[in-house]
């Protein structure tokens, strides 16, 4: 084997040389690799931007693809499958916006659940509630989601194209010059109601409606916002058509009766607190009336036992059981309402909040419905008594006013008599 000497002067050099090419490497950074992905239910990818292209490959909902090259309205991306090809630059998203919904998932990992409901047609979840916010997931039709923040917020719809004007008629302009040439010009006589005052007022803009947005998380953990038309509260059916005009926000199991002669599986029936609301978004509350509905064993029937109304109350409501002395262990709901009108309205999401709230708590006895006292509330303050007052001469009785008119009357007619 034969090694070959490096020449002294070539030794010396070789320690620059390797501090030049790690300088340049440094210049020129490997670029990182860029990442999109997919809003669109689903889409094709072609092999170029042009009027006529071949399809190349097919991406769905919430795919992640590589970005080969920018275009001016497509990007050129890579899918795991080696395929490569142009897609639209507004069917995707970055980077940094699926970070935002990442950061929704892991926040709302562990919140609970205020209610059930079913998703009527296919829906998107967006990052923030609000029509012209970014959107992502694509949720199915008839997807169960779980229910956990309401919010309110303007109603904003994307900018639509104005239609051109009309253009002027020549004839009408024409008629219009000679009408005006024939009259002659009246004095400007201000009327009744009329000046800025009134013309600011007659133009001032109405506030936009509002409208209610979810905070859902789907069967895989998912989470965004979402329109409230478009889900169904769950809510049994026994008990759904009892709401009176009103919407069920929520259906909450108290406790179970038995009812052989029910059309209930093993006769095993479910009591229930409802809480409702108008049908009205914008509310600065989610309830104003709750009801609990027991189960006439005798009539085979449900039953309202107890009713609130004109309340403001706040989800969530918390069922459980509680033990109490003489009657045993029985089931218990409580919710919060608010004191004041006093809301305080979180500006990154519209949801009202009460600055000022306090807990009512019921526990249910058979059918009989009681409110339960906090025993952490204080006694009302003892009677102060009352600072001693001078004492007043007691009024002479009655019949000593009667004697007392008597003898003047006497004297009188004695003295009448004399003269």
């Amino acid at each position: 084997m034969v090694f070959r000497q490096f020449s002294p002067p070539f030794v010396r050099l070789l320690p620059l040389l390797l501090l030049f090419v790690g300088g340049c490497n440094r210049l020129h950074p490997k670029p990182s690799t860029e990442y999109v992905y997919v809003i669109a239910k689903e889409t094709f990818l072609r092999d170029r931007v042009a009027a006529v292209s071949n399809r190349v490959g097919n991406v769905t909902n919430g795919q992640r693809v590589q970005v080969v090259e920018h275009g001016r309205r497509f990007l050129k991306v890579k899918t795991d499958k080696g395929e490569i090809g142009w897609i639209e630059e507004h069917g995707v998203i970055d980077q940094a916006t699926y970070q935002q919904f990442a950061d929704l998932q892991k926040q709302h990992a562990n919140d609970p659940v205020i209610a059930t409901a079913t998703l009527r047609d296919d829906l998107y979840l967006h990052d923030k509630p609000g029509r012209l916010t970014d959107r992502f997931y694509l949720l199915p039709e008839n997807d169960k989601l779980q229910m956990l923040v309401r919010a309110s917020v303007p109603k904003i719809t994307p900018p639509q194209a104005m239609p051109p004007a009309p253009k002027p008629s020549v004839k009408k302009d024409a008629a219009k010059n000679d009408a005006a040439k024939t009259n002659t010009a009246k004095p400007n006589v201000a009327k009744p109601g009329s000046g800025p005052a009134a013309s600011a007022a007659a133009v001032a803009p109405e506030p936009p409606p509002m409208e209610d947005w979810w905070l859902v998380r789907d069967p895989q953990g998912r989470v965004g916002w979402m329109l409230s038309r478009r889900l169904d509260v769950d809510v049994p059916d026994a008990i759904a058509g009892y709401a009176e005009g009103q919407r069920m926000v929520g259906a909450y199991p108290l406790t179970t009766v038995n009812d052989p002669e029910s059309k209930f599986p093993d006769g095993k029936v479910v009591e229930y607190v409802t809480v409702l609301s108008p049908y009205k978004d914008g509310l600065p509350y989610d309830f104003d009336q709750v009801r609990i509905f027991t189960w006439n064993v005798k009539k085979h029937r449900y039953e309202t036992a107890y009713r609130l109304r004109n309340l403001q109350g706040y989800l969530p409501v918390h069922v459980s059981t509680q033990a109490f002395d003489k009657i045993g262990t029985v089931p218990v709901f409580s919710f919060k309402t608010a004191t004041d009108d006093t809301i305080a309205i979180d500006p990154a999401t519209g949801a009202a909040r009460p600055a000022n709230t306090v807990t009512q708590t019921f526990r249910l006895e058979g059918v009989i419905v009681r409110k339960v006292e906090s025993p952490s509330a204080t006694p009302p303050p003892a009677p102060v008594a009352a600072a001693p007052q001078p004492q007043q001469p007691a009024p002479a009785p009655a019949n000593a006013k009667k004697s007392e008119k008597k003898k003047h009357a006497a004297q009188a007619k004695h003295h009448k008599h004399h003269h």
